[in-house]
């Protein structure tokens, strides 16, 4: 199911054959069997208005979770782009030569964390997950023993922004992986299933394009939502603009 969400696409042209596909069974169940009375196709009307209703309020909350995520995932980028920044000048306040070292680092973690937003292949995310935490025991290790050797504020402000190096890693990860719940989605899937069968058992004669519009609209709604849900699999995903500076940045420097 959670494939089936990072490639929106797919997902657009299952839910839009289902949907078509149940608002017809909902019309040719009307035409074929159990035709609608007039004296209840008041109320009926009603009843389809309230689901749809729903319905609308449903994807409406989840379009609203899912651009939440997003703006986190943004303006984490940020924050991690930041503390790598200010953490390349406070390794200054260390020994020169661990200083040397842990900015050859920072730079090389920079462009590791740049390869972890723009790549879509997972055995290359697999690796660079693995590099990164290869990387960021080295950074750790050198600042501690770098601040041991000299304890003074200075080294304490450093060694402090690197553990805020790789805090802010482990938000960006968290919030990757911070998605709209699957039992969200079948709900969501369930109400647009029902809603086009009482639509196509409602409708007057067969109504083909309104058993065409109504799929195509709700098809378009869970595309635009699994898109920006996606971290890595959607069109709109988020640009490391902030992160791409700060290595410009730094191989200036």
């Amino acid at each position: 199911m959670t494939l089936i969400m990072d490639r929106p696409a797919i997902l657009f042209l299952l839910v839009f054959a289902t949907l078509w596909l149940a608002a017809w069974a909902g019309t040719a169940w009307r035409v074929r069997r159990h035709p609608l009375p007039d004296t209840i196709r008041s109320d009926y009307n009603v009843v389809v208005g309230a689901t749809l209703t729903l319905l609308g309020l449903i994807i409406g909350f989840t379009f609203s979770m899912a651009t939440t995520r997003y703006d986190l995932r943004k303006s984490l980028e940020e924050e991690e782009a930041n503390a790598i920044g200010t953490e390349y000048a406070r390794v200054t306040f260390l020994p020169a030569e661990d200083s040397t070292r842990l900015q050859v680092l920072l730079r090389q973690y920079t462009e590791l964390r740049i390869q972890f937003y723009t790549t879509r292949n997972r055995e290359k995310l697999g690796k660079i997950n693995a590099d990164t935490e290869n990387l960021q025991n080295e950074l750790w290790t050198i600042t501690s023993a770098a601040a041991k050797s000299q304890p003074s504020p200075l080294t304490a402000l450093a060694a402090s922004g690197m553990n805020d190096v790789l805090n802010s890693q482990g938000y960006t990860q968290a919030a990757w992986w911070n998605r709209i719940p699957i039992a969200a989605w079948i709900l969501m899937f369930l109400i647009a299933l029902l809603a086009n069968v009482m639509l196509g058992y409602g409708a007057h004669g067969k109504a083909p394009v309104l058993s065409l519009i109504v799929p195509l609209a709700v098809a378009i709604s869970f595309f635009l939502i699994a898109d920006i849900d996606s971290a890595r699999g959607g069109v709109i995903r988020v640009h490391p603009q902030n992160l791409y500076v700060l290595a410009d940045s730094l191989k200036a420097q």
